[in-house]
């Protein structure tokens, strides 16, 4: 599979098969690749040490054994926490995996989109930024046909344009598309929009796709109107449950 050449629609499992594995952990990834899913969402934070690590939250708190910020922890740290019993006491053994170990995962299975998480971007570009290091780790593994980058940090995905004219990128948004979001698609030369569910319309669709966009909206709390998103004409959904696409 190329990201150039997806199935329609395209299904997306937000932070992994979320809705019966913890979210964002290998079993997650996993029960995606067993459900049928095209393609995994995921988030990436950094460490204290600067490592990337695939976690949404800011903090550690709801998501792991432990409490503080994602980058208050070094990687040894973030991965001796119990990631999984949240969930259910039977992923006890589950840990906070880094994009790497993600990566290595899912190759060859699936589709990858990276989540950049506004809190991990630095305006002032060090050499170690986090978008640096994504994209470094997306060639280390030789991906880049396989993964699409997506931030509601937009300037995220101007640096990535910048370093890497063939990523394939997605503006993140919770809100509708306005003339903003329109004008840095194009500025970023992007390939799909990723909008809240909640705020989508048939003739944002048919905006987006005038513009070559594709779009994929994302569930919210677990809920999507799937039958309705398609009928607006989106080109995939990122759902939590894989019974939200194998129902239709």
């Amino acid at each position: 599979m190329n990201i150039d050449n997806f199935p329609t629609p395209l299904f997306i499992a937000h932070r992994g098969c979320s809705a019966r594995y913890p979210e964002n952990t290998l079993a997650a990834f996993k029960g995606a690749i067993d459900a049928g899913a095209h393609m995994i969402e995921l988030d990436v934070n950094l460490s204290k040490d600067r490592q990337l690590v695939v976690i949404h939250d800011k903090t550690v708190d709801r998501t792991t054994s432990g409490t503080g910020a994602v980058n208050a922890f070094t990687l040894t740290q973030l991965s001796q926490l119990d990631a999984g019993s949240w969930f259910d006491p039977r992923f006890n053994a589950e840990r906070l995996p880094t994009l790497a170990q993600v990566l290595d995962e899912v190759k060859g299975h699936m589709l990858v989109n990276i989540e950049i998480k506004p809190e991990a971007f630095e305006a002032q570009g060090p050499a170690d930024a986090v978008e640096r290091q994504v994209l470094d780790m997306i060639r280390e593994k030789k991906m880049r046909d396989d993964v699409l980058v997506s931030s509601f940090e937009w300037q995220v995905l101007e640096n990535l344009r910048k370093l890497e004219p063939g990523i394939a990128l997605g503006l993140l948004s919770d809100v509708p598309a306005d003339e903003s979001l329109l004008y840095w698609y194009q500025r970023i030369k992007g390939f799909s929009w990723h909008p809240d569910c909640r705020v989508l319309t048939r003739s944002q669709v048919d905006t987006l796709h005038d513009l070559g966009a594709r779009v994929f909206p994302y569930a919210v709390d677990g809920q999507i109107d799937t039958r309705g998103m398609l009928a607006m004409g989106v080109d995939g959904l990122i759902v939590d449950d894989s019974r939200q696409m194998t129902a239709l």
